[in-house]
């Protein structure tokens, strides 16, 4: 299913790509942990086009394999600075929502706030949730990963 072909979605597309570029360009958030977050939301939901686009525009950033590879088994690895654990942890308990009756653990959020201030926990929270959203749209219209290519 192609959303631009609807006046309504590629509308909607148009608003939803803003608030992400507003989101991304404006964030004190390292752009690792972003990549990180965004790759770690596409895994789990199991978004073949955001994988496949999230991995790539690390790599193409220069982000180490062994990481790139590793985050899906982050809690297994080595290769992640205490701060990235956190924005991992808060993005899986924000991804999994459903699966917790409590949503986000205090433990959680806790931890997160002792690596990141004010500005970049709200970056977080955004980021977090429009992935999710974007992850939810791949799946949904069924969009295949593999071929993209990230800008050069």
């Amino acid at each position: 299913m192609n959303l631009s072909v609807s006046p309504l979605a590629a509308k909607s597309l148009k608003y939803f790509a803003s608030a992400s570029k507003a989101l991304l360009d404006g964030a004190t958030l390292p752009k690792a942990t972003q990549d990180l977050v965004m790759l770690r939301a596409s895994q789990i939901n199991g978004c073949g086009f955001c994988t496949d686009m999230h991995a790539k525009d690390l790599a193409h950033a220069g982000e180490a394999s062994v990481r790139i590879n590793l985050v899906a088994a982050w809690r297994e690895a080595t290769v992640f600075t205490e701060a990235e654990r956190a924005a991992l942890e808060l993005t899986e308990q924000g991804t999994r929502i459903a699966d917790a009756a409590t949503g986000v653990t205090d433990e959680a959020w806790a931890d997160a706030a002792k690596h990141f201030d004010e500005e970049q926990l709200a970056a977080l929270v955004m980021l977090i949730s429009l992935i999710n959203a974007s992850n939810r749209m791949g799946v949904i219209t069924r969009l295949q990963g593999g071929d993209y290519q990230p800008e050069r």
